[in-house]
């Protein structure tokens, strides 16, 4: 049981420009559902631990908008819950996905103590990331992210950087690159920005331009790798994973989605973060029962329409590794079929540069783990 559970629902502090939640907030009829109550949030905890004694485990990640604005005391009540619940000890897994905006001490601590793995967005120096990410001022946010990550370094808090990949900063890759080393930021993720929903022109980033910035950062990464220092890249390390047949970690690489609960501020339950919409909501975690949610037909739809893929890339040679990609990347679906990763050029390019070297780093996997 896996959730991803949005306590403030789209609320955030800050206004970044290709927030792609706000663009999701504004299709749907209920814009925002506030901050989720403790009782809510109880009353999924002790769902999600009675329903998960069948497997023995369970994953509850917080997002937004801003998780953080719930405050501490939510994150408090979670763990007493947790405490008071959990009577089978299952192992649970916490997450926080933040801005890093309100981080300070008492948060740093708190999420050490309780071994939350956090994801800190940032998009690279400061004159990439202030161009994007502001505050609710219009302000540049890179000096309270750079705070915030200087305070999990200073109490062991276990956590990731998150950077969106926009036409800005897939031009200055080496420097970003090197800027995360140099402050001890080694484990990553990069995410190509989402157009608004409708869209499909490319605006934030080019597949031309993601191409490149995917060649450069391989390029960079792998030198580190092969000259013995290790930096976790979530994107090559999942392709890497593929090549030694295993199952990626990452859905948008499966091939085809599964219904993901995501969860709103009232217990709404939608399948994933890419589709918290009107038409896609499955009903709510805390009144229904868990397995109709799974069989409802907006679930079952959800899933079947992701298995279609463009013809074109069901014959390509690298459909197996790329798989059609994500399908918020793939959409609009036309007469039941899916159109082309609107990526398709970039992992083209990406591929014909990297392939044999992926290939190569699988093999080292392999005998490391025989």
């Amino acid at each position: 049981m896996n959730l991803l559970i949005k306590p403030a629902s789209g609320l955030c502090n800050m206004r970044c420009s290709y927030c792609f939640y706000a663009d999701e907030m504004e299709q749907r009829e209920q814009k925002t559902y506030g901050i989720m109550s403790v009782v809510t949030l109880e009353a999924i905890v002790k769902k999600a631990l009675a329903y998960s004694e069948k497997d023995g485990f369970v994953g509850l990640t917080f997002q937004g908008g801003e998780p953080t604005l719930a405050g501490l005391p939510f994150y408090r009540a979670l763990i007493r819950f947790l405490d008071t619940y959990n009577t089978h000890r299952l192992p649970v897994r916490l997450g926080l996905q933040t801005n890093g905006y309100l981080i300070d001490d008492e948060w740093a601590q708190f999420l050490a103590k309780h071994q939350f793995l956090v994801g800190l967005s940032i998009d690279g120096t400061r004159d990439v990331h202030d161009f994007h990410r502001t505050d609710a001022n219009g302000k540049g946010t890179f000096q309270q992210v750079l705070h915030a990550a200087e305070l999990f370094r200073k109490y062991n808090v276990t956590y990731n950087t998150v950077t969106v990949v926009t036409r800005r900063n897939a031009r200055a890759v080496t420097s970003i690159y090197q800027f995360f080393k140099k402050h001890g930021m080694t484990w990553q993720q990069y995410i190509p920005c989402l157009d608004p929903l409708g869209c499909y022109e490319n605006k934030n980033l080019t597949p031309a331009q993601y191409g490149q910035f995917l060649c450069r950062l391989f390029d960079l990464w792998y030198h580190d790798f092969m000259n013995g220092t290790y930096i976790y890249n979530r994107t090559f390390e999942n392709y890497v994973a593929i090549l030694m047949g295993l199952e990626p970690e990452e859905c948008g690489m499966c091939g085809h989605c599964t219904v993901q609960f995501v969860l709103e501020a009232d217990g709404s339950v939608f399948p994933c973060d890419f589709y918290v919409l009107d038409g896609y909501k499955l009903g709510n975690f805390v009144t229904d029962p868990l397995e109709e949610l799974l069989d409802r037909a907006v679930a079952l739809q959800f899933v079947e329409d992701s298995y279609r893929t463009d013809e074109a890339c069901r014959s390509c040679k690298y459909f197996p590794l790329c798989r059609g990609g994500c399908r918020r990347h793939r959409e609009p679906f036309e007469h039941g079929i899916s159109a082309r990763n609107r990526f398709c050029e970039a992992y083209r390019i990406f591929f014909d540069h990297a392939a044999d070297r992926l290939v190569q780093l699988a093999q080292i996997a392999k005998r490391k783990h025989r």
